[in-house]
């Protein structure tokens, strides 16, 4: 199975981070962690953090072995922060942290991510999901946002594309659903995140808008 473990590392200035930055170029990573491609450790920088993205476990400890010889070696003090992504509450948590198995249990971790969803929505003041929907043309389109705003939702139009906010994933799918059955025959429906909450949130990673850019 492959997971998505994180290794982030800070530094107070740039230079220590320029230098093990290089020391964690691809070439490198690949001879010291890696017999494929598919096992590629993914290195990132964000000014005076690195981050480095694993597939598995094994994989990101001996990342993090690799990062400790390396301060060692120059006499660095690091403090690395290990963290396992969560697909449930969609979060970076502690490596150590068990996820949930049965049913009862990622149940229960769902709610508390529709709930802590609901509880941001409110307290940012924009939504942190949209609906969006690509219409056959602007017409159908505006008749489209005015019935939605009528009800209250949240909406925006631009030509030919509706935007429909909703406060948690769940309230987005449900939108989606329904809106899928009623939209004119040609419609586009797919499930975002909001521009804001992405820019909150968003990675150190240059192509992480590439998904969003189409006609």
């Amino acid at each position: 199975m492959n997971d998505d473990w994180r290794l982030q590392i800070d530094f107070v200035d740039e230079g220590p981070a320029d230098a093990l930055h290089d020391r964690l170029d691809a070439q490198e990573l690949e001879h010291d962690l890696s017999r494929a491609f598919h096992d590629r450790v993914i290195v990132s920088r964000n000014e005076t953090t690195i981050f480095l993205y694993a597939g598995d476990r094994e994989q990101a400890e001996g990342a993090r072995a690799l990062v400790e010889s390396w301060a060692t070696a120059n006499e660095e003090e690091l403090d690395v922060d290990f963290t396992r992504w969560h697909p449930i509450a969609l979060e970076w948590r502690p490596a150590d942290e068990s996820l949930p198995t049965d049913a009862e249990a990622q149940a229960a971790e769902h709610q508390a991510k529709i709930a802590k969803e609901r509880q941001e929505s409110e307290e940012q003041g924009y939504p942190q999901y949209e609906v969006r929907i690509n219409l056959p043309s602007h017409r159908e389109a505006e008749a489209l946002s005015d019935r939605l705003r009528e009800e209250g939702l949240p909406t925006v139009q631009r030509w030919k594309y509706v935007l429909v906010g909703a406060a948690d994933e769940d309230a987005a799918k449900t939108l989606e659903e329904r809106i899928r059955s009623e939209a004119p025959a040609g419609s586009e429906v797919a499930i975002e995140a909001t521009w804001k909450e992405m820019a909150d949130d968003l990675p150190p990673n240059p192509f992480a808008f590439l998904g969003g850019l189409g006609g």
